[in-house]
Formats: C-alpha cells, sequence, structure tokens
C-alpha cells in the first residue's frame, strides 16, 4: 500500500493510530487524581509535540542519513514563521498559503546555504551552518526590523515580533471576515471537549491539522529512507572517499538532503505561526538548533520513529516538569515526618521546576552513555526482554551465511 512493503505499511499504520488517539492516550489519569498534573493531553502541548516531530524528523533526513550535523536549522524554522505571518498580513487568516510560502522561502534559503555550507565537512560544516543561523538571528532581530522598503516595522519588527495589525491590507479578508488562523473556516483554536467519568478528553482541531500534516512527511520521510536515494545519503555517512572512487559525487544528494530538511524546518515554523499568528526572532536563536539536535540523538538519529520520540520527550519535560514549583513538592511529601519533608524538598527542588534542564541533561547523558540507539534502542531491547528474542546475528541469516556442507572427498563413503 503506498508503495511500502507490508512490514513498513503495518509501521505507518501504528503510527497514525496512535497520533490520532493522541489526546486519549496523554490524558491518562482523571482530572480529580493528584497526578492530573502529569497530563499532557491540552492543546498547545499537544500541537507542540506535532510540530516538532516535524522539525525532527526533517532533521533526521540530513543528520540521521548522512551524518551531516547542522547546528543552523532554527534559521528555516524562522523563516517559515515569518513568511506564514507575512501571508496573514497581505491576504488574510487562511493558513495555507502562509504554510506553502513558508516551504518555498525556507526550501530557497536552504539551497543557498547548503551550497555554501556543504564545501565543508564535518565540524567545519557544522559551524557554517552556525554561522549563518547567528547571522540570520541578528538580521532579523535589529537590521530587517527596522524601517525600510517603505515598511514602517520592516520585515520582520525586530524584537517585538511580526504580527499582524488592523492596519495591514488583508485582501482576502473581506467583510466580517475570520479573525483567527483557520482552514478555510475551520478555526485552529476549536477544540471539543469529551468528559468520560472523571477524565476530560479535548479533542482540537489545530492538533489534528497538524497532526495529519505530521503524519504525511513522516510518510514521505519513511519513502525516502527506503528509496536509491535514501540508500546513496547511507553511502555518503559510511564511507564517502568510498564513493568518490566510484565515480558518483556525493554533494548533490547531500544538498537535495539539506533542502528537503531545510522545508520541514521551514513548514514546522509556519505551522507554529498557524497555531499563534506571531513570529518572533527567538525562533532563529542557536538554542533552538541545540534543540531539535538533542531530540534527534535522544530519539534515536537514523531511525524512523527515534526523532518523533524525542520531540515528545523534551516537550514533555519542558511543559510538565517546569510547573512542578515547591508547593507541589510539599503536596507529594506531605505524608511524611515534617524535617524528612523538608530535606526532600531541598533534594528534589533542584530537579524539577527551572532546573528541568538539570534533569532532562542527565537523562540525556545517561542515553548518550547506556543507548547510544537513543529511545528506540531502549524499547528495542526492553521487547527483546520481554519476549525472550535475542537480537539476529549475521551467522543466523542461513541465506547469506549457509551450513558448511561436506564435500564428497570429505565423506567416509562414496
Amino acid at each position: 500500500m503506498f508503495g511500502l512493503s507490508p512490514k513498513d505499511t503495518r509501521f505507518l499504520t501504528i503510527v497514525t493510530l496512535l497520533t490520532l488517539f493522541t489526546p486519549i492516550i496523554l490524558q491518562p489519569f482523571p482530572e480529580t487524581s493528584s497526578l492530573a498534573q502529569f497530563n499532557a493531553g491540552y492543546p498547545d502541548l499537544m500541537q507542540r509535540f506535532a510540530i516538532f516531530g516535524i522539525f525532527a524528523i526533517g532533521f533526521n533526513i540530513l543528520f540521521g542519513l548522512t551524518g551531516y550535523l547542522s547546528f543552523g536549522h532554527a534559521a528555516f524554522l524562522g523563516i517559515g514563521s515569518y513568511a506564514t505571518v507575512w501571508m496573514y498580513k497581505l491576504l488574510n487568516f487562511n493558513v495555507l498559503p502562509g504554510l506553502i510560502l513558508a516551504i518555498v522561502c525556507s526550501g530557497l534559503f536552504a539551497l543557498a546555504i547548503g551550497y555554501i555550507s556543504l564545501r565543508r565537512s564535518g565540524i567545519y560544516f557544522s559551524i557554517l551552518t552556525l554561522a549563518f543561523a547567528e547571522m540570520s538571528y541578528r538580521l532579523a532581530y535589529s537590521v530587517l526590523g527596522q524601517q525600510m522598503l517603505g515598511l514602517e516595522r520592516g520585515l520582520t519588527n525586530g524584537e517585538t515580533g511580526l504580527q499582524v495589525y488592523s492596519n495591514d491590507p488583508q485582501y482576502l479578508l473581506g467583510e466580517g471576515g475570520i479573525q483567527t488562523t483557520h482552514f478555510f473556516g475551520l478555526k485552529m483554536s476549536s477544540s471539543h471537549v469529551l468528559p468520560v467519568g472523571g477524565w476530560e478528553f479535548t479533542f482540537n482541531f489545530g492538533y489534528y491539522f497538524c497532526a495529519i500534516i505530521a503524519i504525511l512527511v513522516f510518510y514521505l520521510s519513511l519513502r525516502i529512507f527506503r528509496s536509491p536515494f535514501g540508500l546513496m545519503l547511507r553511502a555518503v555517512k559510511s564511507n564517502q572517499q568510498r564513493m568518490n572512487y566510484t565515480g558518483l559525487n556525493p554533494r548533490p544528494y547531500t544538498l537535495a538532503a539539506f533542502v528537503i530538511s531545510g522545508m520541514y524546518a521551514g513548514l514546522a515554523g509556519g505551522l507554529l505561526a498557524a497555531m499563534d499568528p506571531l513570529a518572533g526572532a527567538e525562533r532563529m536563536f542557536w538554542t533552538e538548533s541545540g534543540a531539535v539536535v538533542l531530540m534527534t540523538i535522544l530519539g534515536g538519529a537514523g531511525t524512523l520513529m527515534g526523532p518523533v520520540l524525542g520531540a515528545g520527550f523534551i516537550k514533555y519535560f519542558e511543559n510538565i516538569f517546569s510547573k512542578i514549583n515547591d508547593n507541589v513538592l510539599h503536596q507529594w511529601f506531605a505524608w511524611m515526618p515534617e524535617g524528612m519533608e523538608e530535606i526532600m524538598v531541598t533534594i528534589v527542588h533542584p530537579f524539577v521546576g527551572k532546573g528541568w534542564h538539570l534533569t532532562l541533561g542527565l537523562l540525556f547523558m545517561a542515553v548518550v552513555i547506556f543507548l547510544p540507539g537513543g529511545l528506540v534502542e531502549g524499547g528495542t531491547r526492553l521487547w527483546r526482554l520481554i519476549t525472550g528474542k535475542r537480537k539476529k546475528r549475521a551467522g543466523d541469516d542461513p541465506e547469506h551465511h549457509p551450513a558448511h556442507v561436506a564435500f564428497v572427498a570429505e565423506k567416509e563413503e562414496f
């Protein structure tokens, strides 16, 4: 189905079902439970899971397949956001034209940056992409935010960020037009809350819009991984020098991967603007580039599902663990004697709330040291432990490693 093998079709089906039922899966605890604060089934966070999943999937096409580590992908994320908001300012709040422009602009920008940066490899390539991203951030923050080209607020509106104002033309808005982001009349902010017992499940249109796009781009990445083009990218990562000896030029393949990856990032930036019609230079800052690197490595670079898991893992920590303050900790340890309660709060305090980065850093170190393949490798090991299956070795393959059969001369009888 869809050009996939039966195994990949089953895999895509499972991913699709998990994505569609995310509002239920991420709401495991009743609202009255003390553990309800760990629920993640609210629209804003689910949208971020899907959007940054797209961002990480695109980055994985470059880093996971070719081995080229870019520290500048936040530039494409920001360009996608700016392009989308400009379409709101010029046309109306329909997200489709903005997303199309975001993909085109980020793709062209990635083509220019990739053409220059891919002349080098290794750490030099990484530094070049970081330099371009920093230049883009500084331009958006200052130079392009000043009055220019007859625009009062410049192209980016500087540190304030680009947003839609009442005096913007919006030529296609019309009388009584929808004043919020929508997809042909379906508002991104519209939600339906379904109470079931002690649970409340929120089904948000904005999330499902992002989720459907995420499924489509995941399918596209699956096709890329299984295609001859994907095999060429793996060859670049495996041994680029040997590839050169065969007469194949790896640069067109790496440039194509870089552009595709940049378009994924631009799409993610456009979706961020679709959920919140605002574009700021902070989306182009180097920390956003570092975040997608962490997502990919944490989930499992070079795997299909790893970047999505890594994106969800980091965004969950950022939004859930960061909200655990001292009042919550006192509620957790209220059953202890007063002295012990204070000691436990003091011990746990540095790892939650504003210190959630410390917990994430320790977990990242543990994954890198003990699970080089990321969360996907951890899940694979756990599955083998539960099922009792061991990893197949090269000698276990009867087709490529047939059992030894004695020659006629070795037999005792003729």
